[in-house]
This record gives C-alpha cells, structure tokens and sequence, in this order.
C-alpha cells in the first residue's frame, strides 16, 4: 500500500482545514464556496425515477440498460450536434472522478508513457498518471509544448475547472487535428459543457470539430452539475466505439456497474431539459452576485466564461487571500490546487445556497 500512496500527492483539501476553521467561527457561520458541491435539490422527477426502481435485486450491467444506452445516444446527439452516435459509441461509468482516476491504468499505460493535461487543471489529472506509474505532463499549447511520440493520453478541459475558460471550437478543430496525425489519444472532460455564461462551449464530438468522424476522441460528461446529481455518481463517456469497447471488457472484469436505481434516474435525467434550465437560473443569480461583491472588493477577474467558479486574484500569494476570505467567514480554494500557475488565484464557487451566498456579498461589503 506504502508504494502506491508515495506516488500520490498530499490530498489538497486537507491542507485546508485550518482555514475552513478560522471561517466557522464567523458568527454568522462560514459561507463555503472552496469545494463546489451541488447544494439545491436533487429534482423531483430524478428522485421519482430512483424510488420506482429501488426494487433491483439482481446485478446491473456495466454497460447499463437499453433505455439507458438510449438516453446517452440521445442527448449527445440532441445536446452536442453529434451525428450517427450508437450504442457503442457509449458508456456509462460510476462517477467522472473515478474515471478520470483510473483511466490511464485500464489504457494499460506505465513507465515512459506520458499523460498530459493543461497547466491550472483538476488535480486527479495528475493522480491518474501516477496511479498507473505514467509521467505527468502540464501544458498551455500541446502542440507547443508537448512531444507527441510520447504522449499517449492528452486531456481536454472545456470549460476548465478552476477558470471556466472555453476552448474555442477553431482551438479544438487545432488540438483534434494534431492529435490524430501523431496517434494521440484525446480525452475531453465536457462537465461543464452545460453551463457556459460568457461563450458557448463546443464538444469535440461536434462535427465541425471531429469531421464526422470519432476516431481517437473521446467526450467525458457528468451529471453531477447540471442535475445535482453529484451524490448519485452518474457519468458517462461518448466517443471512439473501439476505445469504449476496450474499457466495457476491462470495466466488466473489474465490476464497475453504475447501479440500476442511478441507471434509471441517468435516463429521467437526461430525457429533461427543464430542470437544466431552472439550475442554470440559479446559477447564474449566483455568480452574477459573487462577481459583483468580488469586484468591489478589489478582486480581478480571469476568465470565469463558463463553469461553476470564479477565478480570482488579489495579486498576492494564494494562500494569503484564502486567509483574508477566512476572516470575513469565507471559504475559497486557493489556486495552487490546481498547479503551480494558480498560485496567486482562488477559485471562488457559486454553489452555495441564495442565503449564504448573500452573506457573502455583505462581507464582502456588497
């Protein structure tokens, strides 16, 4: 066991502990905005679907039901402009976080194989190189910055966690092109494809931007954000037919299966743009209140286009603006979470709840 949590990294929430101690103490309690989970109700028509299929004695499959399969299909094509997108082409999987995880090890990539993703990035980027023995490569450009002969894994993240920055479909059509001519596989993690506020995001399955074609190209999307549905683990992968089918057989002997209950839900889901929409609502009352309160406080904003956060700086190291928010009650994360490059930013997130979101513009002199 020693071996593998050597090659790991300190987790990064831990450190922040003391911070988050300092904010509860605030009178009127800590307003948390450092993790981004999903605080509003998961909705009623999600949860109705879960209960009607509680009675699920027998196993569910890895590759998940009919319906379900046919939820997937559906929404890419509806959602993203994919075309000709089959049962194949998809693939249920239990949580993006996992995947992400533990895809390099079931690629079969180790020692001499590189696993790149962009510089300020989800750290589990990361974690799954090490996990699998890989090495662990940052970039700003690929193309710049990054030796394609050995590359194996190349990580898209659009919108970006932290930033919310948006690769323009031009960026993308660029990366896509690169990456098939050097036999580089792309992952693209698409979870906050749904919630661009300043630029619309593009899926690599989109036509304009894969050809038609879903060779070497994978999209991942999660549920967790635009559902609240972060508790019920339920994700998904479309692209490449014969790199799903490799994944199937290892997930299968693996038994990763999305249970059925959330298998059920995932259609529900998926099959309503509603409560999207109403979410989305919410949302965006949010971050327009925290960037104001933010702003006048005398943060900087960068980009922040899209996505759950804020991207802010005080250009001062990070860790002395979480400790400043701590004072006021407020919990942010601080930027070198996400890798170096952050380390004078906070990502700030608007999933709070309206009232401890107001408590934060008030401190903040809003």
């Amino acid at each position: 066991m020693s071996a593998v949590t050597d090659r790991l990294p300190t987790f990064p929430w831990d450190k922040l502990e003391p911070y988050k101690a300092t904010a509860a103490a605030h009178p009127d309690g800590i307003v948390d905005l450092s993790v981004g989970t999903p605080v509003d109700p998961v909705p009623e028509l999600i949860q109705r679907a879960l209960v009607a299929a509680a009675d699920s004695p027998g196993y569910p499959t890895v590759w998940g039901t009919v319906a379900l399969r046919d939820a997937l299909t559906g929404w890419v094509e509806r959602r993203l402009g994919a075309r000709g997108v089959a049962h194949t082409n998809v693939l249920p999987v239990v949580g993006s976080k996992e995947l992400v995880a533990w895809l390099p090890t079931q690629l079969g990539l180790g020692p001499g194989d590189q696993v790149a993703y962009p510089r300020l990035a989800y750290p589990t980027y990361e974690v799954g190189a090490r996990l699998a023995r890989a090495e662990p490569v940052a970039y700003d450009d690929p193309l710049a910055d990054l030796d394609p002969a050995r590359v194996k894994l190349l990580w898209l993240n659009s919108p970006s966690n932290p930033t919310g920055r948006v690769l323009a479909k031009d960026e993308l059509i660029r990366i896509v092109a690169w990456a098939r001519e050097h036999g580089v596989l792309v992952f693209s993690d698409e979870c906050y494809l749904e919630l661009g506020w300043e630029a619309e995001p593009v899926s690599v399955l989109h036509p304009d931007v894969c050809g038609g074609t879903y060779e070497g190209i994978v999209a991942v999307h999660s549920l967790s954000k635009r559902s609240n549905l972060a508790g019920y683990r339920a994700a998904f992968l479309a692209g490449d037919a014969g790199v799903l089918g490799d994944l199937l057989e290892i997930r299968k002997h693996g038994g990763m299966m999305t249970p059925a209950p959330v298998q059920a839900a995932t259609v529900a889901a998926l099959g309503d743009d509603t409560h999207v929409a109403e979410q989305r609502e919410r949302y965006a009352a949010r971050r327009a209140a925290l960037r104001g309160a933010l702003e006048a406080h005398g943060f900087r904003i960068e980009h922040s286009e899209a996505s759950l956060y804020l991207w802010v700086t005080r250009d001062e190291p990070c860790w002395e603006t979480v400790a400043h928010l701590a004072g006021l009650g407020i919990l942010a994360a601080p930027g070198d979470f996400y890798g170096p490059a952050g380390d004078r930013f906070v990502r700030v997130a608007f999933t709070a709840t309206d009232e401890r979101v107001a408590a934060a513009v008030k401190r903040l002199g809003g």
